[in-house]
């Protein structure tokens, strides 16, 4: 083996080591793999129609839970029964604030394109 190639390997083989290192042991190598696999988790979540259908489902879900749960404030409330009202509150608050952060974490998955009956935010009962 001539000495040119000799020093191929060897410059090839620090390169390899080196790349190596700096991806698996340093702050910076790490952060540039998990922007790429966050890139490819939010691509494939963009045209995977499985994820879209559960944020789909979910966001129904929620949404039912939380117009129970207004109904029941509401009807207890005229009923004076406020601490079933107070409870039913509290609920429909706790749903409307998780289903307002899920629909921000989630709303690239309709890129503009949102269903009808999915609302973009839930009101807070005051």
């Amino acid at each position: 083996m001539s000495t040119f190639w000799k020093i191929v390997c060897i410059v090839l083989a620090i390169v390899i080591i080196g790349s190596i290192v700096f991806f698996s042991a340093t702050p910076t190598g790490r952060k540039a793999i998990n922007r790429w696999k966050h890139s490819l988790q939010k691509a494939d979540d963009e045209t995977l129609y499985e994820t879209r259908k559960k944020v789909e489902d979910t966001c129904r879900s929620m949404i039912s839970q939380y117009t129970a749960d207004k109904l029941k404030y509401e009807t207890y409330s005229s009923n004076g029964d406020q601490e079933l009202a107070t409870a039913a509150k509290i609920r429909a608050n706790d749903t409307a604030a998780t289903y307002n952060n899920y629909i921000l974490k989630n709303k690239y998955v309709w890129e503009g394109n949102v269903p009808e009956d999915i609302k973009q935010e839930l009101p807070y009962i005051e």
